[in-house]
């Protein structure tokens, strides 16, 4: 049996000239519509969970610790003035891939508006990081106010603050609002509470809530003046020109090896560890579920072939009989399952590339239909409609607040080649039995 020949009766497996009624062939055509509709989620997801952990990732290195961060001792002398502090960050300039530095004062307080109080981390840096920083200007949208009053204020006299929009939020504040910071002074052993008063400049937003919902930026200048500093933390973000370089462990060991006697250097993946482990293993489960959702499908391939295969023993008979090999059956029924796993392929590929590109449409579609639905339910059931609260699928408190989709096309080729593969594999048993199938035994049964 040629080469030919194989292709010439797989073609007529799956294209039947004979309009007669076929299980096989509906559970072949049923099979490839379960593997359509497995890989449409399966890019989907790829490409959210891609953008949703880039979007993320990005944020936490470009605001919180940018590329290395620099913890440095509180008792260092370089520390107790806010100019002594920035010439001393800016000695790290001369480790070569070095672009930019960032002294920074972090310390833990506590904030009260008009009706309620609430913890912030207060983060004093230089006044001029909203413009200077590429991570700042880019990452951080202004939601209210402008930050030329945080920019241009006379630390003598003036307390601008810049804060972030969830703690905006809680406290009810809005631009030119004053709240009140409360920390912790201690003199001479005795603990007390200092209180200073700051007026709102802007309320920023970098998308990503659980990062910033708790951020108040003051000036450097700022922190020596008005805030007790007695449990602050030091430290200097250093800006290289990649995070994901492997140069980046060169700088952190030129910088440990010149400037590390009281200073600790670590990369951004030694700060963060655990959030990127968490990102990685969750990206993992999504991933291999969908796989397993692909893979259910494509034993519907296997199925499928075995019906096919019961449904055509005369033919098989017939052509075994005029000549027809073993191998070149199986190879028929082989190409028939491949051409359904390709057939799938090609039918939810493209709807799920359109479905991920969109994906932003599609949940604010979805909220607005589940909304509309349970504002509905509520109205039934006597709830005032003040008292109803909107349904939010992807909470800004824990996602990003627009999903960033990122299609990756090395993983989605992989993707295409590993579901074309499998259903070769879950072909395979199947058409061996087809190809061993006596021709004498079929036609005694006829």
């Amino acid at each position: 049996m040629t080469f030919k020949s194989s292709l010439m009766f797989a073609k007529s497996l799956i294209f039947p000239k004979a309009e007669k009624k076929s299980s096989a062939r509906r559970s072949l055509w049923g099979a490839l519509l379960c593997i359509g509709l497995s890989i449409v989620p399966l890019v989907v997801v790829l490409s959210i969970t891609n953008g949703m952990i880039q979007g993320m990732t990005d944020r936490i290195i470009g605001l919180s610790s940018n590329n290395i961060q620099a913890y440095v001792s509180p008792k260092l002398k370089d520390t107790q003035q806010a100019q002594a502090y920035r010439d001393y960050a800016e000695q790290f300039k001369t480790v070569d891939g070095v672009l930019g530095v960032y002294p920074e004062i972090s310390v833990t307080a506590l904030a009260a508006g008009k009706k309620m109080r609430t913890g912030i981390q207060i983060r004093a840096l230089n006044k001029e990081i909203f413009s200077q920083n590429k991570a700042f200007s880019e990452l951080f949208s202004i939601i209210e106010g402008d930050i030329q009053s945080f920019q241009n204020q006379n630390e003598e006299t003036e307390t601008w603050a810049i804060v972030g929009q969830k703690m905006a939020e809680m406290l009810e504040l809005h631009e030119g609002d004053t709240f009140r910071v409360i920390t912790i002074k201690t003199i001479d052993g005795k603990q007390s509470p200092k209180l200073t008063s700051f007026k709102v400049s802007a309320i920023v937003s970098s998308g990503y809530q659980e990062l910033d919902a708790l951020w108040v930026f003051i000036p450097l200048e700022s922190a020596y003046k008005f805030i007790s500093l007695a449990n602050a933390s030091y430290t200097v973000m250093i800006e290289t020109p990649d995070s994901y370089s492997p140069d980046l462990v060169r700088i952190q060991k030129e910088l440990k090896a010149d400037y590390g006697k009281y200073i600790n250097f670590y990369r951004w993946d030694q700060v963060h560890a655990a959030e990127f482990e968490n990102f990685s293993s969750t990206k993992v489960m999504l991933v291999f579920i969908m796989i397993l959702i692909v893979l259910v499908a494509s034993i519907n391939i296997s199925s499928a072939i075995i019906m096919l295969v019961m449904e055509r023993k005369k033919e098989i008979a017939i052509l075994k009989s005029i000549g027809a090999t073993p191998s070149g059956i199986t190879f028929s029924f082989i190409i028939t399952g491949m051409t359904c796993g390709l057939g799938g392929l090609i039918l939810g590929l493209p709807f799920g590339l359109l479905a991920a590109v969109n994906a932003n449409q599609i949940v604010q579609f979805i909220e607005k239909a589940v909304n509309a639905i349970a504002r509905a339910g509520y109205v039934l059931k006597g709830v005032p409609a003040d008292e109803i609260n909107a349904i939010r699928l992807m909470d800004p408190a824990y996602y990003l607040q627009t999903i960033p989709v990122d299609l990756p096309f090395a993983q989605i080729i992989l993707i295409s080649l590993s579901t074309v593969l499998l259903a070769l594999l879950v072909s395979v048993i199947p058409s061996v039995k087809a190809g061993k199938e006596k021709p004498l035994d079929i036609l005694r049964k006829a």
